[in-house]
């Protein structure tokens, strides 16, 4: 009897040895640079949630999608806008009808000085400012965004000798909360944990939607944790977060 259940014990050793193991994956994600502070917390939230791990790599959307087109090597692009996800599924670049808007993007008039900003971004035709900083619009869409506002508000041209453009939204925040420039527009995103300065939040009506896409690439169709990235950002804990950074989701 004794010699049966140790038998028995060996044989059932030997089976879940020879049995399969779900291995974790990994999976390179180029982000918009708005993103960055949830995408960090999405990623770390993903990972405990299923054991893979997001290679995240942050920068603005044009910069990321000419790198795409070259062959970077990235499963799964978030962008800022739709335009360029849309582009990559019609140029081959990405898996077909994979892409979703996986959040909605804020702008914002921001000073770390207090008082400067008005609660009704008065400050952009009152003046009292050397420097103000927007992304660059042909690299980022929230620059667009900014160039847009400034021109419903009528101050382009009185504001241009005064910008200074940033390569992404990360940028146009940096020359902002360095002091380089005296305000600027960034993303609510980048500013919505921080304390002190002023601030507008430029109305959803006063440019385009930044309905922010992202899209599964060529490389990532095989790629579980990619597709397992993608499946986790549309679900609830990513949307919690999202919308904790001032992003409709």
């Amino acid at each position: 009897m004794v010699l049966r259940a140790l038998c028995a014990i060996l044989l059932g050793a030997l089976s879940l040895a020879q049995a399969p193991v779900a291995t974790a994956g990994e999976t390179r994600v180029a982000v918009a640079a708005n993103f960055t502070e949830p995408a960090k917390e999405i990623a770390t939230a993903f990972r405990k949630a299923t054991g893979h791990r997001a290679i995240l790599s942050f920068g603005s959307s044009g910069a990321f999608y000419t790198q795409i087109a070259h062959g970077a090597p990235f499963d799964v692009y978030l962008s800022a806008d739709s335009e360029r996800p849309a582009k990559a599924e019609s140029e081959g670049l990405a898996v077909p009808k994979s892409r979703f808007t996986y959040a909605t993007g804020r702008l914002v008039l921001y000073s770390t000085k207090p008082g400067l900003v008005d609660a009704a971004g008065g400050v952009l035709k009152r003046g009292g400012f050397a420097r103000i900083a927007i992304a660059d619009p042909a690299l980022a869409p929230y620059g667009s965004a900014a160039v847009e506002t400034m021109d419903r508000l009528g101050v382009t041209d009185r504001l241009a000798p005064r910008i200074v453009k940033g390569t992404s939204i990360t940028q146009a925040y940096q020359f902002v909360s360095t002091g380089a420039a005296d305000l600027g527009f960034v993303a609510l995103s980048q500013v919505a944990k921080t304390k002190g300065g002023s601030r507008w939040v430029v109305p959803a009506k006063y440019h385009a939607p930044i309905a922010q896409q992202a899209v599964i690439l060529k490389r990532g169709a095989r790629n579980p944790a990619a597709l397992a990235f993608a499946r986790f950002l549309r679900g609830p804990a990513a949307r919690a977060i999202i919308k904790r950074y001032g992003y409709g989701a």
